[in-house]
């Protein structure tokens, strides 16, 4: 995921987009993990080349990658969460 810096939130769009692709995934039962990343390497003169090469030309900002897959073998359960970090407010 790529932003454009020039967009006062483009990291909050960029890791929105990133999350509802994620979701987007799971609910097609597919695997998938955010990898967070992207920013350092697109930071990198060769990758600024490969996105220059591709016509991605301009201020950008890495966010992070989502790769999606299949699952080898049943999905994992999720994690225990931690007890006192949710709070209900009536």
């Amino acid at each position: 995921m790529l932003a454009d810096k020039n967009c006062f939130t483009h990291v909050h769009d960029g890791s929105l987009v990133i999350g509802n692709m994620l979701l987007a995934a799971h609910a097609l039962g597919l695997g998938n993990i955010w990898i967070h990343r992207a920013k350092e390497e697109f930071e990198m003169e060769e990758w600024k080349e490969l996105l220059k090469s591709l016509g991605v030309e301009g201020e950008w900002e890495g966010i992070g990658h989502c790769v999606v897959g299949y699952v080898e073998g049943d999905t994992p359960a999720a994690a225990q969460r931690k007890d006192g970090r949710v709070y209900w407010i009536e």
